[in-house]
């Protein structure tokens, strides 16, 4: 007896969903019409789906080891699969079908125009300072991608070349071919390599990019890191990732990631920093001399301050909303005198006896 859960590589215990995925990759791997396909495998990786993913018959399964609708540990293949109803849009049993058929109808969009063509994105990491991630900054990486030929600017053709007629398609831009499946006979059409979908090809081939064009080279990227990017956050340079020959290039990613500082750190859009204060300084108050991202300032110290409050110097912060900032955060530290002398001493056992 066949058991479909080992057919599809899942457990008995299975989700819909997990079920549809597995067939998705199955079929993807066994269908008749792709190099290596199995279309035994097929017929019986449908079957398993058809059964698993009906209520009623997987419930029958589970109990009896079949159904008794003909099908289910009996069957041969497709007998009792519905197709009714198939469209370009529809499904089958709730399944998705349009990317099994992808490779049978491949190169065009719903509406019947050629797909376009689209190159590989590229995620890379980048490190910025502290002081980067507040005022933003311009960064430049160096890229070895593939990218469009300077020689012929991507056309493919010598400088001044002209272009001629395809001899693959007749300049229709398109070839059409007959394929067999186990769902019948289809005619494709599908997207002229030669042409790549152009219709024409240059009469001479550019020299330095055998006519692609498109090569490996290295390329210089100018990033625009904006101010108060966090850590972990991404920038994407749209058109900036691999080219593809007559197509659109991919884009380019950033991470960064923000080194930490040995005095600031991040509150939302605010910063915070430690200041030491003096015994004596937090009893009397004072004036100090701060040092801030954006140069030194006079902060007031006032008389009475304990340990752990907060002084607040507001617009010292991290910008958002485009020139808007949050503040700095000041959190006192008093330092308790560890080595007093004797004069120090008999002071603060005098400010003792005044109950301070």
């Amino acid at each position: 007896m066949k058991n479909y859960y080992d057919i599809l590589g899942v457990s008995k215990s299975a989700s819909k969903e997990e079920i549809k995925k597995a067939f998705r990759k199955l079929a993807h791997k066994h269908h008749p019409d792709k190099k290596g396909g199995d279309e035994a495998a097929f017929k019986e990786i449908n079957e398993a789906y058809h059964i698993l993913t009906d209520d009623k018959k997987r419930s029958e399964y589970d109990r009896y080891g079949r159904t008794f609708d003909g099908s289910g540990g009996q069957s041969g293949g497709f007998e009792g699969f519905d197709f009714g109803g198939f469209s370009s849009q529809g499904n089958a049993a709730g399944f998705d079908f349009s990317d099994i058929f992808e490779d049978i109808f491949g190169g065009f969009n719903s509406s019947g125009g050629m797909r376009s063509r689209r190159g590989r994105d590229i995620s890379i990491d980048l490190e910025i300072s502290f002081e980067e991630s507040i005022f933003g900054a311009q960064r430049k990486v160096l890229l070895n991608k593939l990218s469009s030929c300077d020689k012929c600017h991507g056309v493919g053709g010598e400088s001044g070349s002209g272009m001629k007629e395809c001899p693959s398609c007749r300049g229709e831009g398109r070839v059409k071919e007959t394929k067999r499946s186990v769902f019948g006979t289809f005619a494709s059409v599908k997207e002229c390599e030669s042409c790549f979908g152009k219709g024409k090809i240059p009469e001479k081939k550019c020299h330095a990019c055998h006519g692609v064009g498109i090569l490996k080279k290295s390329e210089e990227v100018s990033i625009l890191i904006p101010k108060g990017i966090q850590n972990g956050e991404m920038i994407k340079l749209s058109g900036a990732g691999e080219a593809i020959s007559h197509g659109v290039p991919g884009d380019l990613y950033v991470k960064i990631h923000v080194l930490s500082h040995r005095v600031f750190r991040r509150e939302g859009n605010d910063l915070v920093m430690d200041l030491d204060v003096k015994f004596s300084e937090a009893v009397i108050g004072v004036k100090r001399e701060v040092q801030t991202l954006d140069g030194s300032i006079k902060v007031s110290i006032p008389k009475g301050i304990d340990s752990g409050e907060i002084l607040r110097v507001r617009g010292y912060g991290v910008f958002f909303d485009g020139k808007k900032r949050g503040d700095l955060l000041i959190k006192i530290v008093v330092k308790t005198p560890k080595n007093l002398s004797r004069k120090a001493k008999s002071l603060i056992e005098d400010l003792q006896k005044e109950g301070i």
